[in-house]
């Protein structure tokens, strides 16, 4: 059997701790599909005495993570997170050095991957990320790999666990965002600043990583258009669901001859769609290749044991030497595409408008819709509510998304309005 394979680990949190026991349970097995022992050498982390539940002491330990990159180590695993400070500096660090890079930071490659990926080329080294999207799912592989042959029309999906997991409960349960956001905190779902998870970040960040993959171009996380479901009503999605819908968060990505399109936004799935049936904290992504067709991956998108699987199975491809261009083709073949122009975009809306209980606000926004263009499938008026307010949802036809966009502008500031409305695309 060839040489040990020394990984050096940055980063001993839940991810950190899962790889080191993936390692340690699974080592005959994972000896033997990668064609030699995969072992690690040296650790780093903040808290040195933190009880992680594996034992270190068997491991060098780095207090500098940035220095992490210079022992005696092939390949380096970077957990630490964050789009910049140490994580870059020790993943420019190893790159470098001519050693492996393996990372689980969507925001890091979101923002820097096509740089990381110039490095490792021209280092000769592996840039490896399949932890960085949907955890454990295989969908960086299935992309880079399975449907290399293959044209992507669209790729789309669940990429945040958290927010599929709040949306289920509103959806199970019937209760409305904030009550359910505190009881995912509670359990461990959420954040104690949500923020990143609950208004779109964290699923961008994925979304620009699967575009690059999906359409051989540059990364461009600046490019996506990013919404969250903090403003989501339990009422939404009850009339989702007497629509026959279901709500999701979905990232979606598309390239056309006008640019790459790209959106994380609330989305009525329609109930027969395989997305409408993914619940919890699971991650779904769907591609669609012009002679595979419909690929849908679906899986556990986050926790320790998921995502350190992904980790370690970068690892054993850089020990087999399985390695090619990070993005699936060189970081210079990769296109630098304008973004497209979103209002251009045809499709039916789900609009959603919190109003007072007179004569003649119907009136009022059935003429916006009318003036700016947008057509009326169904307008549906619940009862008021304890403030006075009623709830007024609309499902337009199929139109260009620049006349929603007018409608609602002609409705800014209207004395009708009691709150903001809500615009959901309908996934088609």
């Amino acid at each position: 059997m060839a040489d040990v394979l020394r990984v050096a680990l940055a980063g001993l949190g839940t991810v950190g701790g899962g790889v080191i026991r993936v390692l340690d349970e699974n080592r005959e097995l994972i000896a033997r599909r990668a064609g030699r022992p995969i072992e690690v050498v040296a650790v780093s982390a903040r808290d040195r005495l933190k009880n992680r539940g594996v034992d270190l002491s068997r491991f060098a330990w780095v207090d500098d993570t940035a220095t992490l990159a210079d022992v005696e180590a092939d390949v380096i695993v970077e957990l630490i997170g964050g789009s910049d400070g140490p994580a870059l500096a020790l993943a420019r660090r190893t790159l470098a050095a001519g050693k492996g890079l393996v990372t689980a930071n969507k925001a890091m490659l979101a923002h820097h991957g096509l740089d990381l990926a110039r490095a490792a080329e021209e280092a000769g080294t592996a840039l490896k990320f399949e932890a960085a999207v949907a955890g454990g799912i295989p969908v960086i592989k299935g992309l880079r790999e399975g449907a290399a042959a293959n044209a992507i029309g669209r790729v789309y999906g669940i990429l945040n666990g958290t927010c599929n997991f709040i949306l289920s409960k509103m959806e199970s349960e019937g209760r409305d965002f904030a009550e359910v956001l505190a009881e995912a905190q509670a359990l461990g779902f959420a954040e104690a600043d949500p923020s990143f998870d609950i208004d779109g970040v964290d699923a961008a960040h994925k979304l620009s990583i699967l575009a690059s993959l999906a359409f051989g171009t540059a990364p461009a996380f600046d490019a996506v258009e990013i919404s969250g479901i903090r403003h989501l009503l339990a009422a939404d999605i009850a009339e989702a669901a007497a629509l026959g819908y279901r709500v999701r968060l979905i990232g979606v990505a598309e390239a056309g001859a006008s640019g790459l399109f790209q959106r994380v936004h609330a989305h009525l799935v329609p109930s027969d769609h395989p997305l409408a049936h993914v619940t919890g904290a699971t991650n779904a992504v769907v591609a669609e290749g012009n002679f595979v067709g419909r690929l849908l991956f679906q899986g556990a998108g986050a926790g320790a044991g998921p995502t350190a699987s992904a980790v370690v199975a970068d690892l054993i491809d850089i020990a087999r030497g399985e390695f090619g261009p990070a993005y699936a083709m060189p970081a210079d073949a990769l296109a630098t595409t304008a973004a497209a122009d979103s209002g251009e975009r045809r499709g039916r809306a789900y609009l959603r408008f919190s109003v007072a209980d007179r004569v003649g606000v119907l009136a009022e926004i059935a003429a916006a819709m009318r003036d700016a263009g947008v057509s009326i499938e169904s307008l549906i008026q619940r009862g008021a509510s304890a403030e006075g307010s009623v709830l007024v949802a609309i499902v337009t036809h199929e139109g260009p998304e620049r006349c929603v966009e007018h409608a609602l502008e002609r409705l800014r500031g209207s004395q009708s309005l009691t709150g903001e409305p809500l615009w959901m695309h309908i996934l088609a």
